[in-house]
């Protein structure tokens, strides 16, 4: 059992759960599944997801880490400036300072922070661009960690994902396998007891051919690379016009009604 009563994950698209689809329709991610470990083994364990897709790092701060400060749970997991980081031009310096500043508001309101520093993207074509961006990135997140006592889960130095299997088709989001790694490996860092070693190497993949490979790449640049162009063209995200998820700390299993008495006890029971 862990000693978390109430957590708040706050972020982008990598918190909210894309693209680990739910049977409904929408998604699951690594931290509704953490959520679930979590209340599985404390009762009346409280749970908010605020995170949503295309949100940029200042957005986070405005919009997210004031809800976090008013509420003040035991923890808060914050994961953002990704997208700040693939934008051409930005300056990876001022997104941490940005970031830092995050940090500091929610310790200074007595939340535990956790972070996570981005992926290792070489085996990705689009992010790979920005490999060198990313790494920096992280050693600023573990340079503001060590500062402010925060915890670090470190994406990475993990090497399953590293497999593409961890990533769906738009080359940008993990999968169900990397969502379900990623939520093993932050309860290892929380102290979660599991069942399951995020380290557990894939099956072996089947070797794919030269042509499908370059189908899959043709698929990949008309249905993900050129909307994410255009996007990042005319300042369009993918979280316009959406909500959160889960936009209140509330508990995330309803207590079990208590069971109704049989009608053996309802009568001895009047019979008194």
């Amino acid at each position: 059992m862990h000693g978390w009563d109430s957590w708040i994950a706050i972020g982008d698209s990598f918190t909210e759960g894309m693209s680990d689809e739910s049977p409904d329709g929408g998604y699951v991610g690594w931290a509704d599944r953490l959520a679930d470990l979590m209340a599985a083994q404390r009762p009346g364990f409280q749970y908010a997801n605020l995170a949503l897709r295309g949100r940029m790092l200042q957005e986070i701060l405005d919009e997210q880490i004031p809800i976090a400060i008013a509420t003040r749970p035991d923890l808060v997991t914050l994961c953002g400036g990704g997208n700040d980081i693939i934008t051409p031009g930005t300056d990876v310096d001022d997104v941490a300072a940005m970031f830092e500043r995050g940090v500091v508001a929610l310790r200074q309101a007595g939340c535990e922070v956790l972070l996570f520093t981005g992926p290792d993207p070489k085996v990705q074509p689009l992010l790979r661009r920005v490999r060198g961006k990313v790494a920096i990135y992280n050693g600023h997140l573990h340079a503001i960690a060590e500062r402010h006592g925060a915890r670090v889960v470190d994406l990475w130095s993990m090497d399953v994902l590293q497999d593409r299997r961890s990533w769906c088709d738009d080359r940008l989001h993990f999968s169900t396998v990397g969502h379900t790694r990623i939520a093993l490996r932050t309860a290892e860092v929380l102290g979660v007891p599991v069942t399951e070693d995020w380290r557990e190497p894939l099956p072996r993949e089947r070797r794919r051919a030269w042509l499908e490979m370059r189908q899959d790449d043709l698929a990949w640049t008309t249905t993900h690379l050129l909307p994410w162009v255009r996007r990042q063209l005319t300042g369009e995200s993918l979280g316009d016009g959406l909500q959160p998820k889960r936009p209140q700390l509330q508990p995330y299993r309803e207590p079990a009604a208590a069971p109704l008495p049989d009608r053996a006890d309802t009568r001895q029971g009047a019979g008194r």
